[in-house]
């Protein structure tokens, strides 16, 4: 290996967010603060939610990349929350259509309070996030968010589609990351370059990077909903698996099976038959479902590190780079 080809600096886990820590209590704090309600339910199931935990990756990415390309500003904290309460929304909305009662290791609002208020609350934070980006008064900051969040609502519509489809390819089932996931990455990323006042080429860089980790983190989300202890996972394993999702391992699996094999895991898909798990992971097993998949997604999170070559190098470019490592690395 040249001097030229030398691995580019890369932040762990922690030191990330070590690094992101002032900024991410002034994100925490502002969205307690914008959430609260008169309406006391609202207040309840929005806490819940929020309460849950999780790495708060997609905000963490709005103000590393504003701290990649200068300072980060109170613009930033209020961006981050926009991305984190239009995140939040869209997991109100899933667990209620995928009948989920289970995530990050707590009862779902929809379990708890039941479907309709779940909908509802789901639908106060969309709009109280647009409230946080209408106060920006910035017309590109609200086009890439109004775009973003149509995005989405395109996203899920198509995975609906899919469901109990054994049909689903490769290429169906990465549209539906691009507009599920990827698309909200590359938002934040792409806003925080924005809100410090990055040159078009700086935003294009962060919006490529973030459209790429989504790919990444969400491939490797899918393997781990067939390889990780459930306790780790927080939710149940082979969730995807009993609401008829062909994911990427599975979608390798039917398209290099005998054709025995291949007509049983059909039949598996297309009745949500969640008890034929060991049927199934024997399937990936035998193709190579869980290797090909691990590649694919490491793929994606290497076309993340590279999309930051040209920036200037700090430890917030570091930070990202660790963060697409990160995201095909980690056990839950």
């Amino acid at each position: 290996m040249t001097a030229v080809e030398r691995p580019r600096p890369a932040l762990a886990l922690p030191q990330i967010q070590t690094l992101a820590t002032a900024d991410m209590a002034a994100v925490d704090t502002l969205i307690r603060n914008r959430l609260a309600s008169d309406v006391v339910l609202i207040n309840q199931i929005a806490d819940h939610i929020i309460s849950a935990g999780g790495k708060r990756l997609r905000p963490m990415l709005v103000v590393l990349a504003g701290r990649a390309c200068g300072a980060v500003i109170p613009d930033h904290h209020q961006l981050a929350a926009i991305i984190e309460f239009i995140h939040t929304s869209t997991l109100l909305h899933d667990d209620v259509v995928d009948e989920s009662d289970l995530r990050r290791g707590r009862s779902t609002a929809n379990a708890l309070w039941g479907n309709a208020p779940s909908v509802l609350v789901g639908d106060f934070l969309y709009s109280r996030s647009f409230q946080l980006m209408v106060e920006l008064d910035r017309m590109e900051v609200m086009r890439i968010l109004a775009d973003t969040t149509n995005r989405i609502a395109e996203g899920e519509v198509l995975q609906l589609l899919h469901v109990h489809n054994p049909d689903t390819d490769e290429a169906a089932y990465l549209r539906v990351i691009e507009r599920k996931t990827a698309v909200l990455f590359a938002a934040g990323t792409r806003l925080g370059a924005l809100a410090s006042n990055a040159d078009a080429a700086g935003q294009r860089k962060l919006y490529d990077y973030g459209m790429n980790l989504g790919y990444a983190f969400q491939i490797a989300d899918d393997v781990l909903d067939y390889t990780a202890d459930a306790a780790d996972l927080g939710k149940n394993l082979g969730d995807d698996l009993a609401e008829g999702k062909a994911t990427l391992p599975l979608i390798h699996a039917i398209a290099h099976s005998d054709e025995k094999t291949r007509a049983r895991l059909r039949a598996i898909v297309e009745n949500g038959d969640g008890t034929a798990m060991p049927e199934v992971l024997a399937a990936i097993d035998a193709t190579g479902g869980l290797e090909y998949s691990r590649r694919r997604a490491a793929e994606y999170a290497q076309a993340a590190e590279a999309a930051l070559d040209g920036l200037e190098e700090n430890d917030a470019i570091g930070a990202l780079r660790g963060l697409a490592r990160y995201s095909v690395e980690r056990k839950s």
